[in-house]
């Protein structure tokens, strides 16, 4: 029910295009993965997501325990029934909330326990109340629970992280009861790279079918993340895939695709959307800007999504100024569909290795020093 195959690679280089199968359908790596945190895709419904070229959906554990509860979307035929999706979809275990969450929660090693941000309660989540709930969903690929220490956590703060989070994924491992679904194990240690490849060493030595790499993207310089990634990445088994959790500039896909990154997921199409941002090529447009009230042109010219083929800058600028919610739903569109565009583009250009038509193409993956040649060079 569940292999990765890699169907080609990067001459001397370590990207690569693969393809991963799961009981719900087949993954083209790299592959970005729109959130539906809720059981939704803010702003678009499944055949938009579909039709923008999406081959799979992020759910959260944490969010969907609360509300509606795992029992009743077990009871309504599970996760993909119940959202309208008939595709592959992940369910993150709720360790991103160990860090996002910090003033709501309480951590030992037993596990976590949340002060719920909709009435109060205190919420118990354990290895083994995660994986029960990520069961109960249904997802294709579900997380084991981790340990997400800050962007600047020290080097002891981050080694009880690992600590944590090799042990816990040992409970989840055990716990785990359900064939038709593939658990994934979280890579920590923060910025240290002696304890990502720990970390890296300890999972697999468990014998997990995927691995992500976690805690990256929340506080950390870019440079220090792409270091950390050239470190942990090769240390990964190459016949898995490898998954970089919350991770969505077009810079930081690029270089993690580079360091031989598989899957990708974040909030940025969608939340970047709901505030007037829209993804181009060049970079991004911000909507709410006077200079587009009277433009006629669509937000990225020759993009062949609804919104491009069908409205105005001006008109999109319109809708957000009065408050009419076709703005975020238009934008969302789009940048779904840029997202999905970036990925495909990558795919056709790993195996020439082609970086510089990449960044001809899409300028700003290359904003900030992104795109710099591991040897020193400048890729532009």
């Amino acid at each position: 029910m569940f292999e990765f195959q890699v169907t080609s690679r990067e001459p001397g280089g370590q990207a690569r295009c693969g393809l991963l199968t799961t009981p719900h359908g087949t993954v083209r790596t790299p592959a970005f993965m729109p959130v539906g945190t809720r059981a939704a895709v803010k702003g678009a419904w499944p055949g938009q997501v579909r039709d923008s070229g999406a081959d799979i959906l992020l759910g959260n554990t944490y969010h969907l325990a609360q509300r509606p509860g795992a029992e009743v979307i077990a009871e309504l035929g599970g996760l993909h029934r119940f959202m309208g999706w008939n595709g592959p979809i992940l369910t993150d275990s709720g360790g991103y909330q160990v860090f996002s969450l910090a003033a709501l929660r309480e951590i030992s090693d037993d596990g976590v326990t949340f002060r719920s941000h909709i009435d109060g309660q205190w919420i118990p989540l354990t290895p083994e109340s995660a994986t029960a709930i990520q069961n109960r969903l249904g997802a294709d690929i579900i997380m084991a629970l981790d340990e997400c220490p800050p962007g600047q956590a020290d080097h002891d703060t981050a080694a009880v992280a690992v600590r944590r989070t090799v042990e816990w994924a040992r409970r989840c491992r055990q716990a785990h009861s359900r064939t038709d679904q593939a658990m994934f194990g979280i890579v920590q240690g923060g910025i240290y790279a002696d304890l990502r490849l720990e970390c890296a060493a300890r999972l697999q030595e468990l014998g997990f079918p995927g691995y992500a790499v976690g805690g990256l993207s929340v506080g950390e310089p870019h440079e220090t993340m792409v270091e950390v990634l050239r470190t942990v990445v090769p240390a990964l088994p190459p016949d898995r895939p490898r998954y970089l959790m919350g991770v969505g500039m077009p810079r930081d896909i690029l270089e993690a695709v580079r360091a031989g990154v598989d899957m990708f997921d974040c909030v940025l199409p969608t939340r970047n959307a709901r505030n007037a941002y829209a993804f181009t090529p060049a970079g991004g447009l911000r909507l709410r800007n006077e200079k587009y009230r009277r433009d006629p042109d669509p937000l990225e010219p020759g993009c062949p999504c609804p919104t491009c083929r069908g409205f105005s800058r001006a008109y999109i600028r319109h809708l957000f100024t009065v408050g009419e919610m076709l703005g975020p739903m238009l934008l969302t569109v789009h940048n779904l569909w840029f997202f999905q565009r970036f990925m495909a583009r990558l795919r056709d250009l790993i195996p020439t290795g082609s970086w510089a038509t990449m960044l001809a193409e899409f300028p700003a993956a290359g904003a900030a020093g992104a795109c710099r040649d591991p040897t020193g060079g400048n890729l532009a």
